[in-house]
């Protein structure tokens, strides 16, 4: 028996395929005349001289009569002449509850042992963020297994945080720690922009077995083209939102937003848009809410998410992090001074904040945080001083207290990437002390 939806469909499916040809190639840019097309629809250009090679791309805006496409691969083999041909639609992913352990591209494709069969669906890697109506509010804590987060800038399912620092302060070794010790049902990790040689360390030494058990890696190295960086972080999103409807709590981490910016704005450059903030086109800050505001509650379940931010020369006002910071729920930053200090997890007390703390811990907790971060704040003042020997006891009672409490406070925020802590653990020994 055919199924009725099947006939009403009928009438609606096109009866014709769409081709153009290929016209010239300018950097990043395939230009085309024609095919009838649509901003966001995929195209297959039909390569090399027999026109037998098959390249993915999108068509990301028109000049004039041609069309302008952004290839998903390199753009070797293409010629003047070569066939454009149309799908009509957007890029979709398949997802499934069998991707979870495994390594996929910025298209969903597998990088490790899986294949595709019938227990996937296909969705669309870009879809609009959920009715801010119909989102639940976040009254629910997660328990990470990070102490100096779980204590001090505690998360709620659903929150989304911004993780700020340059490079090399420990953002990968953070993110992997969240990923094992997290209370979280599924995690998904999206390595934008990485070094090739950085996602098998990352995957056997800092997540290892144990890490891998509950995760989805969605890896796009640097090499690849603009579009597939920006594609990687759409379909990451995609896979954390189909776990969220099925009524999952889901870990969403994304290393890095500012390689996502860096690549949104390749492609505005190279199709004419104007460079506006410091070389950044009008559509790096249009994307920028359009992924972030993805992740979060829904009627089904949550996204938590934790987006890292790589920040120039340890500037946390430059334009990508100004506008992450503005979007999102809260944000951790990660000081190199700290880290050279050897203070792992090298996180700044007195510069983060988590935006729902106030919401989800009970009063007690909220006051014992508050207290731990008013005494590092008198030592942190006085710490020229303290440590030149000018600093005499007695002469100020709060000075005394912080100085008398430094120890405890640098041994609750310290922890071995290895150390499991429960939530109720973290919250007990921050009462207990402050």
């Amino acid at each position: 028996m055919i199924n009725p939806a099947l006939l009403d469909a009928v009438p609606s499916l096109s009866v014709h395929k769409w081709f153009g040809k290929v016209t010239r190639v300018v950097g990043l840019t395939i230009e085309s005349s024609g095919p009838n097309a649509a901003v966001g629809d995929i195209c297959f250009i039909h390569s090399g001289r027999d026109g037998n090679g098959r390249i993915r791309a999108e068509v990301v805006g028109f000049r004039e009569d041609s069309v302008l496409l952004m290839p998903l691969s390199d753009t070797v083999d293409i010629a003047p002449g070569n066939l454009v041909e149309c799908t009509e639609q957007p890029l979709t992913i398949p997802v499934g509850k069998d991707l979870i352990g495994h390594v996929i591209d910025g298209v969903g494709q597998p990088l490790s042992g899986i294949t595709h069969d019938n227990a996937f669906s296909r969705v669309p890697a870009e879809k609009a963020p959920p009715n801010p109506l119909s989102r639940p509010r976040i009254t629910e804590c997660l328990s990470l297994g990070v102490r100096v987060i779980d204590g001090l800038f505690s998360v709620g399912k659903g929150q989304r945080i911004g993780i700020f620092a340059g490079s090399g302060v420990g953002k990968s070794t953070l993110l992997a720690m969240i990923a094992k010790h997290s209370a979280a049902d599924v995690n998904v990790i999206a390595l934008i922009g990485e070094r090739g040689r950085e996602v098998k360390d990352f995957v056997e030494r800092d997540l290892g077995e144990e890490g891998m058990k509950k995760t989805v890696l969605v890896v796009v190295t640097s090499d690849q083209p603009a579009l597939m960086r920006v594609k990687g972080a759409m379909t990451a999103t995609a896979v954390a939102e189909y776990f969220r409807d099925l009524g999952l709590s889901v870990n969403l981490m994304m290393d890095s937003v500012t390689r996502f910016a860096m690549a949104q704005r390749e492609i505005g450059l190279a199709i004419g848009e104007p460079p506006t903030t410091k070389g950044y086109p009008p559509s790096v800050f249009a994307m920028l809410p359009r992924l972030l505001e993805r992740s979060g509650t829904n009627v089904h379940g949550s996204i938590t998410a934790f987006y890292t931010v790589l920040v120039d020369g340890d500037d946390m006002n430059e334009p990508i992090a100004d506008a992450v910071r503005g979007i999102l729920d809260g944000h951790l930053v990660l000081d190199r001074n700290l880290a050279n200090k050897g203070q792992f997890p090298a996180i700044n007390v007195l510069k983060s904040v988590s935006r729902v703390m106030s919401d989800i811990v009970t009063e007690q907790h909220l006051a014992s945080a508050s207290h731990l971060r008013e005494l590092l704040a008198v030592y942190t003042d006085a710490e020229d001083l303290i440590s030149i020997g000018a600093y005499k006891r007695g002469s100020n009672q709060k000075l005394d207290e912080a100085v008398g409490a430094h120890p405890d406070i640098l041994a609750f925020i310290k922890q071995a990437t290895n150390e499991e802590v429960t939530f109720e653990d973290t919250e007990k020994r921050l009462l207990d002390r402050f």
